[in-house]
């Protein structure tokens, strides 16, 4: 639990998180099937934005798609190697 709030935070800091996927799609050392997954989960939620909790709820409306967000991060926190983990500090143990 303690993890997935670390993810939270990072993703809510656009500073360290925006500048993280630029480099993960970059990255030579990340595979070309993990970049086709981490897009494939990204567009997914895009294309098919089905909310367990409706947005006109308001903050407990968009607490469910910072949650969909925040497990996207940490598949591609996940995926990324480990060079780049320690970059931007992501450890998996913390």
């Amino acid at each position: 639990m303690l993890r997935m709030w670390r993810r939270i935070k990072f993703l809510a800091n656009l500073k360290k998180s925006i500048p993280f996927l630029i480099r993960f799609f970059r990255s030579e050392e990340v595979g070309t099937d993990k970049k086709v997954i981490s897009v494939a989960l990204m567009a997914g939620y895009i294309v098919f934005p089905w909310d367990l909790i409706p947005d006109f709820f308001i903050f407990i409306g968009l607490v469910d798609d910072a949650a969909v967000l925040a497990f996207i991060l940490q598949q591609i926190v996940k995926m990324a190697p480990p060079s780049l983990k320690e970059e931007f500090q992501l450890d998996e143990k913390r």
